[in-house]
């Protein structure tokens, strides 16, 4: 049967997060959560398993703490997840995490396509999917906001800053999708109490048999603080000064 691979991360969650008057970072009372952004990629494996007649399987890497993740990835309708647990994922860079999950998903059979958001909600370093797509020497996409599956062809729409691409790669691939890819449902009770009686495959690191030393380290993270520009537009008449106005946001790249 083929698999589509939902890889995910658990993070802390940014509601939670304190920045001290030195700017330093205070996580002692954040609470874990799957990242945004993976929750999308997680439904996009679980609508292309459907079309692929396969089953969708999530992929994460993570320390204990990541142990919570197992039944919220299940209850989104995934139907089994391998659980990567290693304290080494507290360091990891994304060399060490995608070196993990290539290879947790080396030990899985007849996988079709692998499925990453852009980025964790995190970090949002974009370096996952395309190093996964090298350590398991496969075609790679990024960017991707709309995708459909053929037979063994994925036809994949990149939005890029511009203008929009659309690509078609033969299968097995890594596919890395935006936000806007599919809504991401939240769980009902039917499905939660379902996800605890899936299977759930647990791996150590001296299983993978590859080395998770980053490549880089945080020597230290700090909060900002945005000085706001407090510009007043007051010449001219209204319509004058909300032309200025959306003018100024375009400049800034909001619009």
């Amino acid at each position: 049967m083929s698999q589509v691979i939902a890889c995910y991360k658990w993070v802390a969650d940014e509601a939670d997060i304190r920045i001290n008057a030195d700017l330093s970072i205070d996580l002692s009372k954040a609470k874990g959560k799957i990242s945004d952004y993976d929750k999308n990629a997680i439904e996009a494996a679980i609508q292309a398993a459907a079309v692929l007649g396969g089953k969708a399987v999530g992929v994460t890497f993570g320390t204990s703490d990541a142990k919570p993740s197992l039944k919220d990835a299940l209850s989104r309708g995934l139907d089994e997840v391998c659980y990567i647990k290693a304290q080494e994922a507290s360091q990891a860079d994304g060399a060490a995490t995608a070196r993990a999950l290539a290879a947790a998903i080396k030990k899985l059979e007849n996988v079709s396509l692998i499925i990453c958001a852009e980025g964790a909600s995190d970090t949002y370093s974009r370096q996952t999917a395309p190093r996964i797509g090298a350590f398991l020497d496969l075609p790679v996409v990024t960017s991707v906001s709309k995708m459909e599956l053929t037979g063994n062809t994925l036809t994949a729409v990149r939005k890029l800053d511009d203008c929009l691409q659309t690509v078609k790669v033969d299968l097995p691939a890594v596919v890395a999708v935006l936000p806007e890819i599919n809504p991401a449902p939240i769980p009902g009770l039917k499905a939660v109490l379902a996800a605890g009686k899936k299977p759930v495959h647990e791996l150590k690191a001296a299983d993978l048999g590859v080395d998770l030393s980053p490549l880089s380290t945080i020597s230290e993270i700090k909060g900002y603080i945005m000085d706001r520009k407090n510009i007043i537009f007051n010449e001219g008449d209204l319509a004058e000064q909300v032309k200025a106005l959306v003018a100024a946001l375009r400049k800034e790249g909001v619009l």
